[in-house]
């Protein structure tokens, strides 16, 4: 049914907040440039009004770390199916866009800086030219939600497009205007169809790729010491390991070095405040025992920031410095994915003969 949903205040008596509306939805969209944490905190925005030369202009388009573009399209004053037609109408001209297209974009809006650079120090990790726009997502934001609209983003995700609805309510609470947000859908399912790169596809093969970023917050050492894959600083970088289930088989990559491990999930994801290790003391919380990373500490107590983990038994690993990197392997920046690309069988084709014990019960 339709996203509505109400506020009160907090008192012995709760008072319901009267709902309102903004004067425009132009004032929405410059909240949106001025901070896009109203939208997310993991995608960063790149334009404004770009002009598709179908006789229209995009409203916003934003990157996430993996390099994929985000469509966002306000509602205005359109019906469902326009605004969706309009949104896939200007899909056709996102996914067409080179990475010097992209640039030219994002100097625009920026007043002539470097997207490589800006990306470098937002995300912390240098712009794949090979991966920017590998895929897309189209994000509608509206201030209400019907029936015609979920209907129609319902069935487009169940056929692996990936689009989401953002929706906006804004709230009376004495002089003052208060903005709360709800999404449709699961943003990890919009992530992880976005996650699938161009081009041929085929069945899924079953085996789970990871990408396990080893820096000051996190040690590759640890988690073979301990028996865990774990990711956070945002739920972009977090939320993809509620994939993982028990006895699924992950292949480990560490960007930049190469694929160090294998192994079988043998838990359920969870945060850093709760996820304990074995060590020889008995079970011990990580955050205790695991010494080699910093994991998130600052934001325990912060669900989207703090660290989340998934238990591994390891089946082979090496050490960071034997990790195995060869040009034609499967990369992504998402976590965890589940990918459909051929380059992902003829990767862990070659990773089996690599990890020769991938098998071991």
């Amino acid at each position: 049914m339709p996203i509505r949903h109400a506020v009160w205040r907090v008192l012995p008596q709760p008072e319901l907040l009267p709902e309102s509306t903004l004067a425009s939805e132009q004032l929405l969209q410059d909240m949106i440039v001025a901070d896009p944490r109203l939208l997310s905190d993991e995608w960063m925005l790149i334009g404004k009004q770009e002009d598709t030369g179908f006789g229209g202009r995009i409203d916003l388009l934003a990157v996430a770390p993996d390099g994929t573009l985000v469509l966002i399209e306000l509602k205005r004053d359109r019906t469902p199916r326009e605004v969706v037609a309009q949104a896939l109408d200007y899909a056709t001209w996102v996914e067409r866009q080179k990475p010097e297209e992209i640039d030219s974009i994002y100097r625009r809006f920026s007043n002539g800086r470097s997207l490589g650079d800006d990306f470098r120090a937002r995300f912390g990790q240098p712009l794949d030219e090979d991966s920017l726009n590998g895929n897309h997502q189209i994000i509608i934001v509206a201030a209400s939600l019907d029936e015609s609209t979920e209907r129609i983003v319902e069935y487009l995700n169940r056929r692996d497009i990936p689009i989401n609805v953002l929706c906006f309510q804004v709230f009376t609470y004495g002089s003052e205007q208060l903005l709360s947000r709800a999404w449709l859908l699961d943003p990890a399912h919009t992530q992880i169809s976005a996650s699938a790169p161009e081009g041929p596809q085929e069945p899924w093969n079953g085996e789970f790729y990871v990408s396990f970023g080893q820096d000051e917050g996190r040690s590759w050492a640890d988690a073979v010491q301990y028996g865990f894959i774990c990711g956070g600083g945002g739920s972009w970088y977090s939320r993809t390991l509620q994939l993982l289930n028990p006895t699924d088989r992950v292949w480990v990559n560490v960007p930049g070095s190469g694929y160090v491990g294998v192994g079988r999930v043998t838990g359920r994801v969870q945060p850093a405040a709760t996820f304990k290790v074995n060590t020889p003391d008995g079970e011990t919380p990580v955050l205790d025992a695991a010494k080699r990373g910093t994991y998130g500490r600052e934001y325990v107590d912060d669900q989207e920031r703090c660290e989340y983990f998934v238990p591994v038994q390891w089946l082979q690993t090496v050490p960071l410095e034997d990790a195995v990197l060869e040009i034609g392997l499967f990369g992504n920046q998402n976590t965890v994915c589940k990918p459909t690309t051929p380059k992902w069988r003829s990767t862990v084709d070659r990773l089996k003969e690599k990890f020769p014990s991938f098998d071991r019960v």
